[in-house]
């Protein structure tokens, strides 16, 4: 089904959840674009690789600097001096919560998605596995579109087709999707900077494989039942 407007644009990151995304956006939508953003993370990598993935499903893609994320404060994604936390400390987020990330990335993409007559925004958020980042929350993601409307007086829609999802079901949505390959081998979740299935250790590697190693087995245990 195409939604109205039938243009959307989704924050793309060219990590498993954001492609994900990206392309339930190309099946809901006429036309998808696609906005990353460097804002001096290590894996900066990510952007050259959502660009090749954007080009290759026929996405208009741009990428916009936006390092001064970085010079806000002290976080291991962004500083290379810190040692990444590989469990969720009690009671704070982790050391790879980057403050402000998304409230800047969905607010500069309404303002872009506003000059090009775009009033659906997507992002890859979840609040199943959300690894206790309060910006992926869906009060957050609700709160700030409440806000971007009224900033703006537009009536921008923001969608977050993974909210509800865990890890598992959304290597599930890739395959109804037709990408579980290219999510799998192509993309760049990693904190370490490794394609594909990564560096195995860091908090979304760590994640993902357990995502991807569930469903894998409920596949097999599905094709084993129907023959």
């Amino acid at each position: 089904m195409i939604l109205d407007n039938q243009r959307a644009l989704v924050v793309f990151s060219g990590g498993q959840d954001s492609t994900t995304c990206l392309f339930w956006a190309k099946k809901h939508f006429k036309e998808v674009y696609a906005l990353s953003f460097v804002y001096g993370q290590k894996h900066a990598h990510e952007v050259d690789l959502a660009e090749d993935i954007a080009r290759g499903a026929g996405v208009h893609f741009d990428r916009m600097d936006v390092d001064f994320i970085a010079r806000l404060g002290h976080n291991a994604l962004t500083d290379s001096s810190m040692a990444m936390d590989e469990t969720k400390p009690a009671g704070s987020p982790p050391n790879t919560f980057v403050p402000g990330r998304n409230l800047f990335f969905l607010s500069i993409a309404a303002v872009y998605a506003r000059e090009r007559g775009i009033r659906h925004l997507v992002t890859g958020v979840s609040q199943t596995d959300y690894s206790g980042y309060p910006d992926c929350r869906d009060s957050f993601a609700r709160s700030l579109n409440v806000t971007l409307n009224l900033a703006m007086d537009e009536q921008f829609v923001l969608h977050t087709p993974l909210m509800w999802l865990d890890k598992c079901q959304t290597w599930a949505l890739a395959d109804e999707l037709g990408v579980l390959d290219l999510v799998r081998n192509h993309t760049l979740t990693c904190y370490n900077g490794v394609v594909g299935d990564g560096c195995g250790h860091c908090p979304a590697c760590t994640l993902r494989r357990k995502g991807l190693e569930a469903y894998l087995q409920q596949k097999a245990g599905n094709t084993t039942a129907h023959p």
